[in-house]
């Protein structure tokens, strides 16, 4: 699907990826609505703030209803909670499960109508390369992403009927909030949105954003002796 002239709602709008994704949807001629629970929050220029907690259900029906419109769902909205999986506090883990894994899938089951009246358009899920593997200190957001990796493969087959084109994205670390304090290189939000945009013009459905992403797919057959063991060493802050 063309980005010029879509009209797209994208989760989590108000700051780091999220924002960037919305900027450069008007910026390629996109009409976009920023969802967010702060929604007086700023938000980039020409978007339309959307008042939008992912896991209220009251307010994703209403968000559906008010963006009747979209032909392209963004789902970036996304938290994290580092620490130990076995010693950190169960409300956060369960927090990160209810907007990372179910929040998504609620945002899935209420926009496919919507696409689906628009000519089927393009749903697009941000996950991580933590989909992957079990990251050290964010062990809990790694299930999550790797519940929404396995979410995202049943949504794509089921809405593939409608012509729904379904994105998974997943990418290393990405210099915002969430990355600060990981010594390791990091993309511009600008240019992971920019190569999501290109894949849904493209007809793609997925994004491997980076090579050290790449290489934690390709060694999924052998992870226990090719990733597991790099951890310690590379990849901590």
């Amino acid at each position: 699907m063309r980005i010029d002239g879509a009209v797209a709602l994208v989760t989590g709008a108000n700051r780091g990826l999220g924002s960037a994704i919305a900027a450069r949807l008007v910026a390629r001629g996109a009409r976009a609505y920023g969802g967010s629970r702060r929604p007086s929050e700023p938000t980039a220029p020409g978007v339309t703030p959307v008042p939008l907690d992912i896991t209220d259900p009251a307010g994703v029906a209403a968000a559906a209803e008010r963006c009747g419109d979209v032909t392209l769902l963004v789902n970036n909205a996304a938290v994290a909670s580092p620490g130990a999986l076995l010693t950190g506090p169960a409300d956060l883990a369960r927090r990160e499960m209810e907007t990372n894994y179910l929040g998504t899938l609620a945002m899935c089951r209420a926009f496919a109508p919507v696409l689906a009246r628009n000519g089927g358009g393009a749903l697009v899920n941000m996950l991580s390369i933590t989909s992957f593997f079990s990251f050290p200190g964010l062990g809990s957001l790694s299930a999550t992403k790797a519940a929404a990796w396995s979410m995202t493969h049943g949504v794509r087959a089921e809405l593939r009927a409608q012509g729904t084109l379904v994105v998974g994205v997943h990418a290393s670390a990405i210099d915002t909030r969430l990355a600060e304090g990981f010594d390791m290189p990091k993309h511009q939000p600008e240019e992971v949105a920019d190569l999501i945009l290109d894949a849904v013009e493209a007809g793609h459905e997925e994004v491997l954003a980076d090579e050290r992403t790449r290489w934690a797919k390709r060694s999924l057959p052998r992870d226990l002796e090719l990733v597991y063991p790099t951890l310690n060493s590379e990849l901590r802050p």
